[in-house]
Formats: structure tokens, C-alpha cells, sequence
């Protein structure tokens, strides 16, 4: 696998235009997203219930900007990954709940703005190396996948350059896919002892491989571009800590909180690796670097996690043995609650950001297409990025003045939840999410049907103060209400969403399924 791979390692990158000059006169950017990573994972975080290391996270903080109150656009992996990359929320999109599954359809739609072509058109290179999981245009032939043809609808055709990655490791195809290609082809069933849905594999494929090859290769993008002066855009969306939990044997053990810490740990270095690249190759002080995760810690993450099983509360675990994945938030990846959607968020650039300085403002991650577009002095078309408002000037110390007045969460579940200052409205009885009380049972305990919570006063989200306020309650969900009907959230003419949108959704006792 390493041969079938190296390609992507040696060249395979910088299709785009050369850079003229002596050096970019706008920054790098550098975005690394992690995959199920908590807040409370990160050692800086979490001081007193978090027993992970994460000395690069923690420098990275040190040389730059932290935020206590980031929040992904969903407690799910592709609908943030689709926030992110169109300044949009995916429940705008036919994604109303759930993930893409194996082999979907794409969800960014053909000639649809992104962050990366915008960035593309400003004369960055642009590249995505990681996990995708925003759906493909597979061909077939006879039913059946045709791996020796080209793969429309990815990465290359929404603005990137240069795609390497694994679409999804715990789903087919089992390889590597390099541009719109597989490296290889996949001809020979997964074994069951291998972790991840049935599919086709290529022979030889190991799981332990994927996270150092990302690793290698984003190091070789970023010296590339330094040594040939271009501006680069390096979206980088890891694997880990996601399951599977795919340690490499020289991190297995380290960590003294079974595999799922020694993949944390592991996860850091990669950080590590990548700064050290950008650091070494002279682009520190002109280098954006911005380091999220997609949603929180996933509660079937355990202490012993060997068996890779999704047995519902095992992070449980973890809690008795001391490390708390999600702080001293309520709930977990797929959750309504702070848990499920609030993240780590670190932003370092020595030439305009602070080193070690906090910031409290309420950011969400999609808001990063704006904050870019403010950096290489872009604009977003009034008919895009809907969702998505600079803060910039957060990052210089300044106040936020928003022109949008909440930010939207949403869960697994497709339920909805809208933060308003220190108030958060979730228009649900339960977690919308795996955590209980679920939909279901909330329902058949008799719980309100939604749920306000002081953010400021009751930031783990326990005195649900519904019934106590019923006019917030209503300009909140009048709010939401604006917020579907305008097709935005930010001020600009009226969009239209892909779908009709119900904020609402009845219960449902029928289990949603794991990414």
C-alpha cells in the first residue's frame, strides 16, 4: 500500500497557477479539523478533568488565540464539513438528519460556492487531504462500482486543486483516492474482522497506514508550496479520533486511558507534524492556522475499546477513570446539547493575533468562508454563504458587532436548537442524539417540548427554564422561523433552502444510526 500511495507524497500536487514574487503577500491557511475530538479532550481546555496530553494543541494555543464558545454547525460529520466549506447550514441541504452513507451522492452542488474556490480564485493552491464524507458521483458498470474510471462530484470539482485521502476509513472502498481516483482498485470483500461496513478493499489495506500518509503528505504540501512561493489553502480533515481506532503501535499504550487516549495523543503529534512543516519551511508568521474539531467526543468511546463496539455509554468509562471528554458540558457527538457541538477552537497568526490571548465571543464554524473572505479581501455573492459572518475582528481583540443575531445548532436527529446571547432555545424534549433522555423517552416521561437554558448561569444546560419563560420562547422561535423562511441568517435578499424545512420534527422511536 505504501508504494500504491507514494504518488501523492512526490509531486502529485500543484496543478495551479505559479505565484509571482518573491513571496505570497496574503497568508497560508492552514485548516485542521479534527474528527470527533471533545472540547474537554484537549489538555488546555480542561485542566482539572482532562487527563490527555496535548502539549501541540496547547502550544498552538499558547502562540495564538483560543475560543471558549466555538460550535460546529452540527453534532454530526458531514453536515459541519458542508458548513464549513459553503458558509451554509447543511440543513439547508436535503441532509436534514443523519450523515452521507456509503458511496452517497454529493452534497455540494455542481458550480455551488466554497471556501476553496473562492480561495483558488485569489490565487491560492488549494488542497484537500484527509477524510471527505461529502458524498461522490460513483460510476458503475453493470451494477457493480467501476474502480478504473474517474470519480465525479469530489473534492477537485468544488474548488480543490489536489485531493489525497480515504473518503470515509470505516466505510468503502478500502483505499486511497487521489484526485478523482482510486490508487489501486479495491477487488476483494472487507474481512469482518476488519473494522467498518461491508465493501470492496484493496489487498493489503491497513488502517493503521491511513494517518500517518495524511500526515506525510500535508508536511510535503506545505513545503512544496514554500519552496516554490505560492499561497496555499490546506484544508485538512483528519481521521482521528473517530473510530476506527486505528493506532499506530508506537502511540499504543502512551496515553494510560486505553486506545481511544493513545489515539488523542496521536492526534496531537499529527498536529505537531504539520506546524513543525509550516514552521521549518519559514511560514510561520504569514501562515493562518486554524485548528477545530467537527463535533464532540463520541459516547461510544470507551476506557477499554478494543472490541470497537458501539455499545451507548461507554464513554462512561472514561469519566470513572477521571477524563471527562466533554468538560463539564451536557451530552455527546450527535447531541442538541453544548457536548455534542460545542469545540475546541485555536486560531494562530503571529502577524495579527495576539499569542496567548481568549476570546469568550460565540463563534460558529461556519463563519470560517467569511473570515477568510475578509483576509484575501473576497466577497461572498449575495446569493451564498448565507450563514457565514466574519470575525475577524475577534481575532484582533476587537468586540464582535454581529449583524446576525443567533447561531443555529443541530443534532443527529435533524432537531434544532438556536443560541441568542446567554439564551439557548432547543425545540426538543430530549437530547437528539443517542444521550438519554432520548426523543422517545422524553416523550413517554412527559418532558416539556423544548428546553430554554441561562448559558451564562447554567452553562451544563441542567434547570430547563421553558415553562417559566414563554415570551423568550416564542421571539426565539420566531427567530428560527426567519432564519428557515429568509434561506439565511446573515442580512441579505431572501435565498431559497434545497427543501422544506420543519423545526419541529415529530418523535421518533426508530433508532439514528452511527457515522
Amino acid at each position: 500500500m505504501e508504494q500504491l500511495s507514494r504518488r501523492a507524497f512526490l509531486g502529485s500536487v500543484g496543478t495551479g497557477v505559479a505565484w509571482r514574487g518573491s513571496a505570497p503577500s496574503r497568508p497560508n491557511i492552514v485548516l485542521l479539523l479534527a474528527d470527533d475530538l471533545g472540547f474537554g479532550d484537549v489538555q488546555f481546555l480542561n485542566p482539572k478533568r482532562g487527563k490527555l496530553p496535548t502539549p501541540n494543541i496547547d502550544r498552538l494555543a499558547a502562540q495564538g488565540m483560543s475560543f471558549s464558545d466555538a460550535h460546529s454547525g452540527s453534532a454530526v460529520c458531514s453536515p459541519t464539513r458542508y458548513g464549513i466549506l459553503t458558509g451554509r447550514y447543511a440543513w439547508r441541504s436535503r441532509l436534514q438528519q443523519g450523515v452521507l452513507g456509503p458511496y452517497g451522492e454529493p452534497l455540494i452542488g455542481p458550480g455551488q460556492f466554497t471556501l476553496q474556490g473562492m480561495l483558488r480564485d485569489k490565487g491560492y493552491e488549494t488542497a484537500c487531504i484527509g477524510k471527505w464524507h461529502l458524498g461522490w458521483n460513483w460510476p458503475m458498470e453493470k451494477g457493480k462500482h467501476d474502480f478504473t474510471k474517474p470519480i465525479a462530484g469530489g473534492p477537485t470539482t468544488t474548488g480543490f486543486q489536489t485531493y489525497f485521502g480515504t473518503d470515509i476509513p470505516n466505510y468503502p472502498p478500502y483505499c486511497f483516492i487521489e484526485n478523482d481516483r482510486t490508487v489501486g482498485i479495491p477487488s476483494i470483500p472487507k474481512p469482518k474482522s476488519l473494522y467498518g461496513t461491508d465493501g470492496e478493499m484493496l489487498p493489503g489495506w491497513r488502517l493503521d497506514a491511513i494517518l500517518p500518509a495524511l500526515e506525510k503528505c500535508a508536511c510535503e504540501f506545505v513545503r512544496r508550496c514554500a519552496n516554490e512561493k505560492k499561497p496555499y489553502f490546506l484544508y485538512l480533515p483528519l481521521t482521528s479520533p473517530h473510530t476506527p481506532l486505528a493506532v499506530d503501535q508506537t502511540w499504543r499504550g502512551r496515553s494510560g486511558f486505553g486506545l481511544y487516549g493513545d489515539w488523542v495523543m496521536q492526534t496531537d503529534a499529527v498536529v505537531g507534524k504539520v506546524l513543525e512543516a509550516i514552521d521549518e519551511s519559514g511560514g510561520r508568521d504569514n501562515t493562518l492556522v486554524i485548528f477545530t474539531s467537527d463535533n464532540g467526543c463520541a459516547p461510544y468511546i470507551g476506557f477499554d475499546a478494543e472490541a470497537e463496539n458501539t455499545r451507548m455509554g461507554r464513554v462512561k468509562e472514561l469519566e470513572e477513570k477521571g477524563h471527562f471528554p466533554s468538560a463539564g458540558f451536557r451530552g455527546y457527538k450527535s447531541d442538541i446539547w453544548e457536548g455534542g457541538h460545542r469545540v475546541p477552537f485555536v486560531v494562530r497568526w503571529p502577524q495579527k493575533v495576539q499569542a496567548g490571548s481568549k476570546s469568550e465571543q460565540t463563534i460558529c464554524l461556519t463563519d470560517l468562508l467569511a473570515t477568510c473572505a475578509e483576509v484575501v479581501e473576497a466577497q461572498a455573492p449575495a446569493t451564498a454563504a448565507g450563514d457565514s459572518e466574519s470575525f475577524l475582528p475577534a481575532l484582533k481583540g476587537k468586540t464582535l458587532k454581529r449583524k446576525r443575531a443567533a447561531i443555529v445548532h443541530h443534532s443527529i436527529g435533524g432537531q434544532f436548537a438556536i443560541r441568542e446571547g446567554k439564551w439557548k432555545l432547543a425545540l426538543c424534549a430530549g437530547s437528539g442524539g443517542w444521550t438519554e433522555p432520548t426523543e422517545a423517552q422524553a416523550a413517554s416521561l412527559g418532558l416539556p417540548a423544548g428546553q430554554l437554558y441561562d448559558m451564562q448561569a447554567d452553562p451544563a444546560e441542567q434547570n430547563n427554564l421553558y415553562l417559566k419563560h414563554p415570551q423568550i420562547v416564542s421571539r426565539l422561535t420566531q427567530l428560527m422561523d426567519q432564519y428557515v423562511n429568509n434561506g439565511r441568517s446573515t442580512p441579505g435578499p431572501r435565498l431559497r433552502n434545497d427543501v422544506a424545512i420543519q423545526i419541529h420534527k415529530p418523535v421518533s422511536r426508530k433508532a439514528v444510526g452511527s457515522d
